[in-house]
């Protein structure tokens, strides 16, 4: 095993492009340097701690350890609290320092922030920040100490995404004095650092004087999405955007600043390869291809001290959910912001799952925090174990029992609908074989006892007409879903054929299918048949809406 001092010592691995080393996401990493080989010089991966989870789940992984001579990684883990009321298990620790060793990341970084509790991860990995303040520092020093103790490589501390302003530090002097507290590299991400700036209206540029930068290992840039909201403006972290003008030019003013840096990562996720080669070649002009010598960092032996959570993380958790009102010294501007965007991931991921329930019970802002407050969603966080789909149908259920109003009964049957989805989709369906038809890899067909046909559609169209309306007013009209109340009054108890096709993000798209196709996907659902027996004027529909395919 190499010594102290060979971990802590860094090669320069100069332009990267990130990965959740899924074959079916762009960009595709390997790919792109297939085509333009110099177009960056690593890839940084994100993934559990775990390199057996890894393994199962990231499909690129095999090319990535097959191609690590040529194409070094730097590992970006989730999941890893550097922040928050509980520090992380040795065990899980064990298991990062043996995952970032095996793929031979130089460092591991990660954002300081509360990811987890409970063993269950913030909807869409949305981590809590640490309050700006004396005691936030207190915590944030003791979770990353001990982290580096389970660690061999160093941990680079990454500057927090913030939307409300709670502290008196500005961000950079809070990572400048947890460094100097730690001992540890940095890792600017400027995004988030330009969140902070918008979040405090401040210049570009504020707090540059006093910070470290010579202790700026590594770099991040990425997309996002700047609102307005009253007279503030807030930004977002959303990787799938382009990157904004505002951190090409931090970048540039950052650079020079950085004399101990050694890699510039663009966060690329989501972005199709041609506009990802795009923004790498503008970066790779402000990062060329060079060798540039090692960095020896002084190894971080220090005793980690206990956690005080004298920062009350809980109750940002609350803050942030809406459990309790923001007072003026929570930023009563930025915290409403804050929660507004945790609804709505909250809502685009209940909407996987339940895209007609959600909507009936929690389609608008109000109807969220009722969930985002319930037991059911805190105990979610509390080591219940169960996932945020659970803790939706339990809370859902809770609701119906509590206000049979009117419309209640289809409201449940559409529950109900939902949760008996995922068990038709385990049944296998054999392949077609030549001159053969059968069902697409991911359609199924079910028989549901009530005939939900008309609220599935009237939730699909209702989306599209209030997201169509919202573009031309800025308004989305709420009032309107009561459309599904009326239609959901007329659901039928009948036997009622779908077909139900699994998306590529998660969650599945429900057909309805007039009498005679459904009639032929209940037959493919038996097995494949003979292409000539399927009517021509069927099978064309069949075949153009996906459901099936030939062998």
């Amino acid at each position: 095993m190499p010594s102290p001092s060979e971990f802590w010592t860094l090669p320069w691995r100069g332009l990267g492009l990130s990965s959740n080393l899924s074959a079916g996401d762009q960009p595709h990493p390997y790919r792109l340097l297939d085509e333009e080989p110099e177009l960056f010089d690593f890839v940084e991966y994100s993934a559990p701690l775990s390199l057996g989870e890894t393994k199962k789940h990231a499909t690129l992984f095999p090319e990535m350890y097959r191609r690590l001579k040529e194409v070094p990684v730097l590992f970006h883990p989730v999941h890893l609290n550097l922040y928050g009321p509980e520090l992380e298990p040795a065990q899980a620790l064990s298991e990062l320092d043996a995952h970032a060793r095996t793929v031979g990341s130089a460092w591991v970084g990660n954002d300081v922030g509360w990811w987890h509790s409970g063993g269950q991860p913030f909807p869409g990995y949305l981590y809590v920040s640490p309050p700006l303040t004396n005691e936030g520092l207190q915590d944030c020093a003791a979770h990353a100490l001990h982290v580096q103790a389970g660690l061999s490589m160093p941990l680079a501390l990454e500057n927090p995404a913030v939307l409300a302003r709670r502290g008196d530090m500005h961000v950079l002097e809070f990572m400048a004095r947890l460094q100097a507290r730690t001992g540890l590299p940095l890792l600017l991400d400027l995004g988030h650092l330009f969140s902070y700036q918008l979040a405090a209206e401040l210049p570009l540029e504020a707090g540059f004087e006093g910070f470290p930068f010579d202790r700026v290992i590594e770099i991040h840039i990425a997309g996002g999405v700047v609102t307005r909201r009253w007279a503030r403006r807030f930004y977002v972290d959303d990787h799938t955007q382009p990157v904004r003008e505002e951190l090409f030019q931090l970048l540039e003013a950052v650079l020079p600043r950085c004399t101990s840096l050694r890699a510039v990562t663009f966060e690329g996720d989501g972005h199709p390869p041609e506009v990802a080669m795009l923004t790498l070649r503008r970066l790779r002009n402000l990062v060329p291809v060079q060798e540039r010598a090692p960095l020896r960092l002084t190894p971080v032996d220090s005793s980690p001290p206990p956690l005080s959570h004298v920062s009350r993380p809980w109750e940002l958790f609350d803050l942030g959910y809406g459990v309790r009102p923001a007072a003026v010294s929570d930023d009563v501007e930025g915290t409403f912001s804050e929660t507004n965007f945790r609804l709505a991931v909250v809502a685009e991921q209940l909407d996987r799952d339940f895209p007609i329930s959600r909507l009936m019970l929690a389609g608008t802002r109000e109807g969220l925090l009722l969930f985002t407050t319930s037991d059911e969603f805190r105990e979610l966080f509390e080591g219940s174990g169960r996932s945020l789909g659970h803790a939706f149908l339990d809370y859902a259920r809770r609701r119906l029992r509590e206000y049979p109003e009117e419309g209640s009964a289809a409201a449940a049957a559409a529950l109900s609908f939902e949760m008996f989805l995922p068990s038709l989709m385990q049944r296998p369906v054999p392949p077609p074989g030549p001159g053969e038809v059968g069902l697409a890899e991911e359609v199924r067909v079910g028989t549901f006892p009530a005939d939900l046909s008309e609220l599935v559609y009237a939730a699909r169209a209702l989306r599209r007409h209030l997201t169509g309306r919202a573009w031309a007013n800025g308004v989305v009209e709420l009032s309107g879903l009561e459309t599904l109340t009326q239609t959901a009054r007329r659901t039928v108890s009948r036997p009622w054929r779908f077909a139900a096709r699994r998306r590529r993000g998660g969650g599945m798209e429900v057909h309805t299918v007039p009498p005679g196709l459904a009639e032929v996907l209940r037959a493919l659902a038996q097995g494949p048949m003979l292409e000539k027996d399927i009517t021509p004027g069927l099978l064309a529909e069949a075949m153009g809406r996906g459901l099936v395919r030939r062998g």
